[in-house]
């Protein structure tokens, strides 16, 4: 298949464009800063211009998504709106736009997170976006068939535990290759609809 990669220079990204690649499938990458086409999704013209350069794809996947993480008395309309465009608009307007663009019974697979279900102090913001997500995907797969649409909800990384551990008291990791396994999921399989929660 030929996959667009959102946010290929991550760590989910750079771990989903290896097992992606090792399965045979052309890979086209796609970031702010690195990446085969450098494109804002936070921006639906870029958007645009990233389908125009892209033509047409068998699956679109995305590893991106940005929100503010804030105590909630701290967090303003502003970072709530920055919240809904950098991780729910965004990813909105890929299926959107891509919907032309990728094959008849070709897919797409969003990112939400553990947040949607499970919040924490600071995360108001991210569960807000995450929750959004979900919703989102199941609303758009009754409308966009025989295209399919899902989403992968992952916990804290395995290997990001040194880093934001802190924020996740308690929480059992997830392992990356178990992340990417449910990227190949969606992205091989015949689902739609669905949220793929990890763990």
């Amino acid at each position: 298949m030929k996959i667009l990669l959102i946010g290929a220079g991550g760590t989910l990204g750079t771990a989903l464009r290896e097992t992606l690649l090792g399965r045979g499938h052309d890979i086209l990458t796609v970031g702010r800063s690195s990446g085969d086409l450098r494109h804002d999704i936070s921006d639906p013209a870029q958007i645009t211009a990233l389908y125009a350069k892209a033509d047409a794809v068998d699956a679109v996947v995305s590893a991106a998504g940005d929100v503010p993480w804030k105590p909630f008395a701290e967090l303003t309309p502003q970072d709530y709106q920055a919240a809904f465009d950098g991780k729910v608009l965004s990813q909105i307007e890929l299926v959107r736009q891509g919907i032309p663009h990728v094959s008849e019974r070709g897919s797409f697979t969003l990112i939400t997170g553990v947040l949607a279900r499970e919040p924490v102090a600071t995360g108001s913001a991210a569960s807000m976006a995450n929750g959004a997500v979900e919703a989102f995907v199941r609303a758009a797969a009754i409308e966009i068939a025989p295209q399919r649409i899902n989403a992968v909800s992952p916990t804290i990384f395995t290997e990001d535990l040194d880093k934001y551990g802190a924020y996740f008291p308690g929480f059992p990791p997830v392992d990356l290759s178990d992340v990417a396994a449910a990227y190949v999921r969606s992205i091989e399989g015949a689902q739609t609809g669905q949220v793929y929660a990890l763990p």
